[in-house]
């Protein structure tokens, strides 16, 4: 053991102290230390400054002003419009068409005055002449219908009278049960029983028992209980004539005064002290915030990961 404290494999758990990454470095002092030493070194890149805007060029990108419409002369949209309306019409072969007489209004309903071609013959309210109506001839004549509905009256269908076929009582369920007993007869052995076939973990009822239950025990025969005991006469009272008791004065016993010596200290054969052996050595554990960043934020997904608010 060392001269003071623990050793490393006591204290930590491990073979040897991890060594120091900043053992050795010169102290920098944080107290005026500029935000960017490299800014005040050096030469640094100068603007020409900001231009503002104005009537001179000196605020654009390029060296003179450039027109949208540079050498176009100018065009009346009146006259253009006057020009279109002449070319147009020099394409017409002749004069505009005008109706020899105006438009001519009917008079009344059911006149045929301002139309082409005056009436037709397919819309004449005259009446056509029809043939002479020749009722159809009369149907063959049968008997009456029987009456009744066929259903327990004999001889009233065309055919012949349907033969009467016994019908027992309960028929399906006797048909039924000589199907199961002819069943029972052709099986061979019990049903098929895999012992391979998975099974869930946890049995859907825990008090479930595949194995017969064990005979009920016999509660064991009661022992009559002994009646209490009764002395023949009452207890006599503790006084200071010792009547209640078995002696009439407690017997003397003997205890000299020893004094206790000290045990010695356990020691080996070296005179050493003996230390029992150490427990299990404890280690240093990542907290659980740390292992759930690690997890949540890892070498795939640290590009798209996004902050997460509950």
């Amino acid at each position: 053991m060392p001269a003071e404290g623990k050793s490393d494999m006591d204290r930590v758990g491990l073979f040897s102290e991890m060594g120091y990454v900043t053992i050795g470095d010169k102290y920098v002092s944080h107290y005026m230390r500029p935000f960017n030493e490299a800014a005040s070194k050096n030469r640094q890149m100068l603007p020409g400054g900001t231009k503002t805007l104005s009537a001179l060029q000196a605020g654009y990108f390029e060296p003179q002003f450039v027109r949208i419409f540079d050498g176009e002369a100018y065009s009346n949209p009146v006259q253009l419009r006057r020009r279109y309306r002449l070319a147009e019409s020099k394409k017409n072969l002749g004069k505009a068409f005008l109706p020899s007489n105006g438009d001519k209004l009917p008079c009344g309903l059911g006149s045929y005055y301002g139309t082409i071609g005056g009436s037709y013959a397919y819309f004449s309210p005259q009446l056509k002449a029809k043939e002479r109506y020749i009722p159809p001839g009369k149907n063959f004549y049968t008997n009456p219908g029987k009456k009744g509905t066929g259903y327990g009256y004999a001889n009233l269908t065309i055919g012949e009278q349907y033969p009467h076929e016994p019908d027992g009582y309960e028929e399906e369920r006797i048909n039924a049960k000589k199907a199961q007993e002819e069943h029972k007869r052709l099986v061979k052995g019990g049903p098929f029983k895999l012992n391979l076939y998975p099974q869930e973990y946890f049995d859907m009822n825990p008090y479930f028992n595949d194995k017969p239950l064990p005979p009920v025990k016999k509660p064991p025969p009661e022992k009559p209980i002994a009646p209490p005991f009764k002395p023949s006469s009452p207890a006599k009272k503790v006084r200071g004539m010792k009547g209640g008791t078995f002696d009439p004065y407690p017997s003397h016993s003997a205890d000299p005064y020893v004094i206790k010596k000290s045990k010695a200290v356990t020691t080996n054969k070296e005179r050493q002290i003996f230390h029992p052996p150490p427990g299990p050595k404890s280690r240093p554990v990542t907290s659980i915030i740390t292992l759930n960043v690690t997890r949540s934020l890892n070498v795939k997904n640290y590009k798209t990961a996004q902050l997460m608010s509950y």
